[in-house]
């Protein structure tokens, strides 16, 4: 592998791991807080490491399709870890986004059950990385 490839391979892992942070600790604090603004706040937070995941994820395929003109070679368990992990990416945009947009009409349980919700996918999605790691 060149440095060139490490490189890439290691600011991509850097930026993936940011975006683990904000949606698992956003989450998080968000089940602890009650301040509107501040859960507004935090829900952009939140979407954007999910977005960050999104991309970041992604992006680990191309740069092994630049290098090798074809995608990852990973099978069985790798396999299933990164579509949980890809369900929970996309269950999370969708449930962030609604957030933003519809929570002021939402009861407060309805938020909590929300932020909850974020939190387990969250949890699960940094769970299955271990998986997809170790196993590819």
């Amino acid at each position: 592998m060149s440095a060139a490839q490490n490189l890439s391979y290691s600011v991509i892992q850097v930026v993936h791991n940011f975006g683990a942070v904000a949606t698992v600790g956003g989450s998080i604090i968000a089940t602890r807080v009650r301040d509107n603004a501040t859960r507004r706040r935090l829900a952009l937070l939140v979407l954007t490491g999910w977005v960050t995941q999104a991309l970041s994820g992604a992006t680990f395929g191309m740069v092994t399709y630049y290098y090798y003109q074809h995608f990852p070679d990973i099978a069985g368990i790798a396999v299933d870890a990164l579509v949980i992990k890809m369900i929970c990416a996309t269950l999370g945009i969708m449930l962030l986004t609604t957030y933003l947009w519809q929570n002021a009409r939402w009861t407060v349980q309805g938020q909590n059950n929300a932020w909850m919700s974020s939190s387990l996918l969250a949890i699960t999605a940094i769970s299955a990385a271990a998986f997809l790691r170790w196993f590819s």
